[in-house]
C-alpha cells in the first residue's frame, strides 16, 4: 500500500496513521476555564520531549465542526494544565471522560474520578492516577486551520506526583506495578503488563560489533530472526578460540555433535536452534559459543 496524504480523506488517513503509529501514551489532561470550572479529557497525540527543561507536548486536533477543544481553550486562557497518567485501573473511566460533554460539564464527576488540589497550579489533578504532572503552558503551536489539524500544547513540568505504590526497590516506577495502557488504532488499546513487558540491553553500554561483523553462515541462518541477530551484534567482541573449545565439552554440545556427526547440515541447524533458545533466555555469550561450534 502507498498513501499520498493529499489523495486520501482526513478520516481515512487518520485511521491508517493511528493503526501503525502506536501504542501511544495517553495524556489525561485536566484544565480549568477562566471561571475556574474544571475539565478532564484524554489525548493520545502526546509524549515527553525533554528532560531539561522537563517538557510534555499534547495535541488536541480540530474536529470536523472546527470548534476548538475545551482543553485547548482552557490551556491558552490560564497557561496551566495537569497531565495525569492513565493505567489499566482507570482506563474505562478515562474513556468515558472523552465523551463530548457540553462546556461547563464536570468530567471528574461524570467519570467518577476524584479531583484533588495541585500545589503549584490552580488546576486539579486526578487522585486515582499513578502519576500527575503539574505544568505551565509555555507555548501553543497551531498546525493548521482545517479539520484534523493539531494544536501543540507545549508544557513545562513544575511539579510531579508519583504514587509510592508503583515504585520498585530502586525508587523508580516498576513497569509491573504501573500497569500502563497505550492507545492503538480504532477502539483498540494495549496493556503493558505480564509477558508484554520485556527488557533489552542498551546498545550504548558497549560498542557492539554490529550485524555486519557476524559471520555469513550465522547472519544468513534460516533459524535466527532479525531480533536474534541484533542481540548477537550487541556483543563487544566475538568469543576467542579457547572459550569456544572449552564450551565444546558441555553436555548439550556433545550430545548434538554426537547425534549429527555425519549430517553437517542438521548439526548446524540444531546448534542454531539451541543458540536461539540461549538468546531468548538472555544468555548471549552461550549463544555465540554454541553458534561457533559449527565452524
Amino acid at each position: 500500500m502507498k498513501i499520498d496524504p493529499k489523495e486520501i480523506s482526513t478520516p481515512e488517513l487518520h485511521a491508517q496513521l493511528l493503526g501503525c503509529i502506536g501504542p501511544r501514551p495517553i495524556a489525561f489532561a485536566s484544565t480549568v476555564d477562566s471561571d475556574g470550572n474544571p475539565n478532564l479529557a484524554p489525548y493520545s497525540f502526546f509524549n515527553v520531549f525533554s528532560t531539561n527543561p522537563p517538557t510534555l507536548i499534547l495535541s488536541p486536533a480540530k474536529p470536523r465542526d472546527l470548534q476548538l477543544k475545551h482543553t485547548l481553550l482552557n490551556a491558552m486562557a490560564t497557561k496551566e494544565i495537569v497531565i495525569n497518567v492513565v493505567n489499566y485501573a482507570i482506563v474505562e473511566q478515562m474513556s468515558l471522560s472523552s465523551t463530548a460533554y457540553a462546556k461547563g460539564v464536570n468530567e471528574f464527576i461524570k467519570s467518577g474520578l476524584t479531583a484533588i488540589d495541585s500545589e503549584k497550579v490552580a488546576v486539579p489533578r486526578v487522585k486515582e492516577s499513578i502519576a500527575s504532572f503539574e505544568c505551565q503552558v509555555k507555548e501553543v503551536v497551531h498546525l493548521g486551520e482545517e479539520a484534523g489539524a493539531g494544536n501543540l500544547i507545549i508544557c513545562e513540568i513544575v511539579l510531579a506526583h508519583i504514587s509510592d505504590d508503583v515504585l520498585g526497590a530502586d525508587g523508580k516506577p516498576d513497569p509491573y506495578k504501573t500497569d500502563l495502557v497505550g492507545r492503538m488504532g480504532g477502539d483498540w488499546y494495549c496493556r503493558a503488563n505480564g509477558s508484554a513487558i520485556f527488557k533489552l540491553p542498551k546498545p550504548n553500554r558497549n560498542l557492539g560489533i554490529g550485524v555486519d561483523q557476524i559471520p555469513d553462515a550465522i547472519r544468513n541462518s534460516p533459524v535466527l530472526t532479525g531480533n536474534n541477530l541484533g542481540r548477537l551484534g550487541n556483543i563487544d567482541k566475538i568469543p576467542e578460540n579457547d572459550r569456544i573449545f572449552a564450551f565444546a565439552d558441555t553436555p548439550e554440545i556433545v550430545e548434538i555433535k554426537t547425534r549429527f556427526i555425519n549430517d553437517p547440515e542438521s548439526l548446524e541447524n540444531q546448534l542454531h536452534e539451541l543458540a536461539k533458545r540461549y538468546l531468548e533466555s538472555d544468555e548471549v555469550e552461550k549463544a555465540w559459543l554454541t553458534l561457533l561450534q559449527a565452524y
